[in-house]
């Protein structure tokens, strides 16, 4: 029972006392009638307060539940959103170097999370890229091998590694992002991006 409901059983109780006092005071005053009327009208005031504040408890309850799924819903969509803005998470390399940059990967973490967490099963490419300065094998070399260090990252974040693969695309010049762009000028063109070929459930 809840405390208004008690507080008016309470009510109802000092009231019929009340009552009956009167009733023994002044029986020439009060008809046995009209007393047991009285006292009927409060039991039933009381029952009907007493069935609306359980009406009104059980609404509140079940009010708080919706809103505790919808919002457990937006959660849910607000991660899977958070996942899809992380597509095209990338890296990007010094000149001539395969070493991956601290500033990366907090991004590439998240993409490993997001996937992980929200999309098990996928399927991961992760292409890497070059400048044009060196020669077309070297760089396809290079490329593989900024791919690789992604890619390796990726599974120390909780990826399965037959889940994530690395290929080279070089220095193609159809994928350059600033064509022609090499050394301080070419840090677009050195980088590494992911793809989602297949996206888990």
């Amino acid at each position: 029972m809840n405390p208004t409901s008690k507080n008016l059983k309470l009510l109802g109780a000092g009231l019929l006392g009340t009552a009956m006092l009167l009733a023994g005071g002044c029986t020439n005053y009060v008809k046995r009638t009209d007393l047991d009327a009285a006292l009927a009208e409060l039991r039933a005031r009381d029952n009907a307060i007493e069935q609306k504040a359980d009406a009104n408890a059980s609404a509140l309850a079940s009010l708080r539940q919706e809103l505790s799924e919808r919002f457990a819903q937006y959660d849910k969509a607000i991660a899977e959103a958070q996942g899809k803005l992380r597509i095209d998470a990338m890296a990007h390399f010094d000149y001539d170097s395969t070493t991956l940059r601290d500033e990366d990967k907090p991004a590439l973490e998240d993409f490993a999370r997001v996937i992980r967490d929200h999309h098990p099963g996928s399927l991961i490419t992760v292409e890497g890229f070059t400048d044009p300065a060196g020669s077309s094998g070297y760089n396809q070399r290079l490329g593989k091998a900024r791919a690789e260090a992604v890619r390796e990252h990726l599974v120390a974040n909780g990826l399965a590694a037959d889940s994530v693969r690395a290929v080279s695309y070089g220095e193609a010049a159809n994928r350059l992002v600033a064509p022609g762009a090499w050394g301080d000028a070419g840090t677009a063109n050195r980088r590494v991006t992911l793809v989602v070929d297949r996206v888990g459930s």
